[in-house]
This record gives C-alpha cells, structure tokens and sequence, in this order.
C-alpha cells in the first residue's frame, strides 16, 4: 500500500454510512487518518426501481462503518446530522475536535438527492418517480447539496486560520451538474453550484496551505443498480464499466494526500 502521508490527520466527512462515503471513511483510516463521520438515517425509497438492500443501507447508522474501521486499527466515531439544519456545520466541527482533534481534511460526500424534472414525465428511463421543480424540490437539494458544503468549508477555513494551521484539504463530490442533468435538475444545479464554492474556495484558500477539488465519479452501484440495468449503465462509461465505491474512494483519498500536494481548482472526472 502507498504511504500518502497523512497519518494523524483528522477528517470530517459527511454522508458516511454506506456507498462512497463509507468506502472513503475506510480508504483514509487505514492510511492513519482519523476520521469523523457524519450521516443521515433516511426514510425508505421504496419503490421498485431499486434493491431492497439499498433502503436498509439508507436507513442505516454509520455504526457498522466504524467497527470495520476500529477492527482494522483506525480510529473513527460518528455521529447523526441534519445538513439541511444551517447550525449543524459548526456543530459537527465542535464535536469532531472533541473525539478526535482539529479538522484538516473536509470530505463532502453526503447529497439531498430527488429526482425532479420540468418535463410532463412521471418515471425515468431506469422507472425511478420523478416529481416536477417545485420551491420544496429547490430548498431540499440546495440546503443539502449547496449551502451545507459552503457552510462546512466556511467553517473549516475559520478554524484553519485562527489556529494558525498551514495544511488542509477539501474534497466534494459532484456530477453532471455544469452540462445539466435531465430528470434530476436540481441535484445538477446544487452540485455546479457546489462546484463552484470549492473551485472559489481553492482560489482563495491556497495561500494557507489548503487545497480544493472536486471528484466526479462515473455510475457507481452503491446499492441502487438492479442488474437488468447494468447493460445500459456499463455502456455509460469508456471503460465500459460500473465503479465499485471503493474506485471513488481511491481517488478521494489520493487528492488528501502528500502527494497531491500540487493539485487543487480541479473538478477530477472519472470513467
């Protein structure tokens, strides 16, 4: 295993109890990252578009997540939060240095996700409901997926500087948001807006020591892929395949890394 450097590092990570955010959880503590990590039981989809299996995973704490990082010598705690609650940043960061010490590495991988459309459409292609753009729709995926990074990265560059630190990374997750996103227009609009907080944030932030990107993983079965649809989704990617987390999570944990040093104001695209 390559040595990124990073041990003793503390990371705050939201969206971590399953798929991506639960593979990067563990890709960093087993580097020697400690990691907090945030997460939100939500309610059941339950619709047939997707597994069964994948609603057991939403619904879960990031408890499982921690006894499997602990069990391989890692350090982790979490905890349950709402993001869409605007004094919830400052919260996380308090509790945080108190389990484990300052933040110097932000992870914002937790999403609102919906699926709304402007068009006269009930279903996507995958049958997934769609609703039509309402203020609900707007104010759910923005507080999430929006304002909620800008309030952590806000909060994470007030306490970089007043302790004086001169290392930090920042990493978001983000999709098709900047070309749209039919069938799911406010997710895309949230995450170009995310998008542009972290490049905004790289730009302004380097000075001191902190680096800014953006990952854009390719379709990842997290849980939600049924294998009839697997054809169709592989044929999505030039590798012709569907990630697994655990690719997003390499890629994460490469741009915390010493090596990465370089590398900031990027939105990094996967295949």
């Amino acid at each position: 295993m390559i040595n990124l450097g990073v041990q003793e590092r503390v990371a705050l990570l939201t969206g971590g109890n399953q798929g991506i955010g639960a593979a990067t959880a563990f890709a960093l503590a087993v580097q020697g990252v400690k990691v907090f990590i945030t997460y939100k039981r939500l309610e059941p989809l339950a619709h047939a578009a997707y597994p069964d299996a994948y609603d057991r995973d939403r619904a879960d704490t990031a408890e499982g997540v921690v006894a499997r990082i602990r069990q391989a010598g890692g350090v982790a705690s979490a905890a349950e939060a709402d993001l869409a609650d605007p004094e919830t940043p400052g919260r996380l960061f308090d509790l945080a240095e108190q389990a484990l010490g300052p933040v110097e590495i932000l992870v914002n991988n937790a999403s609102g996700w919906l699926a709304d459309t402007f068009a006269p459409r009930e279903a996507d292609d995958l049958g997934r409901p769609l609703r039509q753009v309402d203020a609900a729709s707007h104010d759910h995926q923005f507080a999430v997926d929006t304002r909620a990074p800008a309030l952590l990265i806000a909060e994470f560059a007030r306490r970089h500087l007043k302790r004086g630190s001169t290392w930090g990374r920042i990493v978001g997750l983000t999709s098709e948001g900047r070309n749209g996103f039919p069938g799911e227009v406010s997710y895309g609009a949230a995450k170009s807006a995310q998008e542009s907080y972290t490049i905004s944030a790289a730009r302004e932030l380097g000075k001191y020591g902190i680096t800014a990107n953006m990952v854009h993983p390719p379709v990842t079965d997290t849980g939600w892929i049924k294998k009839e649809d697997e054809p169709m989704l592989r044929g999505l990617s030039p590798l012709d395949h569907i990630a697994r987390p655990e690719d997003v999570a390499d890629v994460v944990a490469f741009l915390v890394s010493e090596q990465a040093r370089c590398v900031t104001a990027q939105v990094i695209k996967m295949s």
